[in-house]
């Protein structure tokens, strides 16, 4: 027998109603983020490296598109792309499900119950399902982007580092992630709902505002984990020419840059890392609100504006 609602009763589950629509917005979000930025994505890992290799010195972002391109052609841009696209879809979908999920139990999935208090925890819930899965991914995207990489591809690299490291290889940086990733997202997602509270009260749908707002967060939230992305990218490649024996972890691979580099090592690809987030969680987030709304899962209008700022 099929359950019917009344309009009130609707309106209130409405939000909870459909994980699986919240996860599939969210996987075509990521999807269209890190397609969209991808070349980027390759240059600031390569600026992250601590001891550049020749070729691979760059005088900021379009030197280093303009460098790669000119020496490895359009597929030196792209390398690590497919192992990315299939692992960013289910990675945001679990992602943007968790926090919409987390809202919801914690009671902020409305904009009037909205806190940051409520944001962050939902922010920390979507962190831990997206790390868990993307991590690995992250592990064979960067041993990829790297100059003068050693793999064929991602399956060579999977299977190399597998038989060489074993499988603790693909986690060795989550501790990193999570460190960088929870303040990340704690201040991308705390920026764009406070963000789209004070550009467009009313929390309809509103493609200038979802972009506004996504840029800001991601750029600002990017900026001020740099560092542990410096640390992660150490982890993750295993940069041969920094120490002779594997970093074994995250403060070690904070010695090891402090070491090299000083503090200046911990700003490495910062521009890049701006330069990437602020288009690709701008896009993102316009993409997510797009299916949001194209789904039926945004705040009825007829409800007036809320006031959530």
């Amino acid at each position: 027998m099929t359950e019917t609602y009344d309009a009130d009763e609707y309106e209130t589950l409405a939000p909870h109603a459909s994980p699986f629509q919240y996860a599939l917005a969210g996987s075509l979000a990521g999807i269209a983020e890190h397609t969209f930025m991808f070349p980027v994505d390759v240059v600031k890992t390569r600026m992250h490296r601590q001891r550049p290799s020749p070729g691979s010195t760059y005088n900021g972002v379009l030197d280093g598109v303009r460098s790669i391109f000119r020496a490895e052609g359009a597929g030196g841009l792209f390398r690590g792309f497919g192992v990315t696209f299939l692992g960013a879809g289910p990675a945001h979908a679990m992602y943007y499900g968790a926090y919409e999920q987390a809202k919801f139990v914690l009671g902020v999935h409305d904009t009037e119950s909205a806190s940051v208090v409520g944001t962050n925890s939902a922010a920390v819930a979507a962190t831990f399902a997206h790390e868990a899965f993307m991590t690995p991914v992250e592990v064979v995207k960067q041993r990829l982007q790297i100059h003068n990489t050693p793999y064929k591809g991602a399956i060579d690299c999977i299977a190399a580092t597998f038989k060489k490291e074993g499988f603790f290889a693909f986690y060795r940086s989550f501790s990193t992630q999570l460190l960088m990733s929870i303040p990340f997202q704690c201040t991308h997602l705390t920026t764009y709902e406070q963000l789209c509270c004070r550009l467009n009260p009313s929390r309809q749908y509103d493609p200038k505002t979802h972009l506004i707002a996504g840029g800001v967060a991601g750029a600002l939230a990017s900026a001020l984990t740099n560092p542990f992305d410096v640390a992660k990218t150490l982890l993750n490649t295993q940069e041969p020419l920094v120490e002779n024996q594997r970093i074994a972890g995250v403060m070690h691979a904070f010695r090891t840059v402090y070491r090299v580099n000083g503090m200046q090592g911990f700003a490495k690809g910062l521009t890049a890392r701006v330069f990437m987030a602020a288009p690709a969680t701008a896009v993102s987030w316009s993409v997510y609100e797009f299916f949001k709304e194209s789904f039926g899962l945004k705040t009825d209008p007829e409800d007036g504006p809320h006031h959530c700022c």
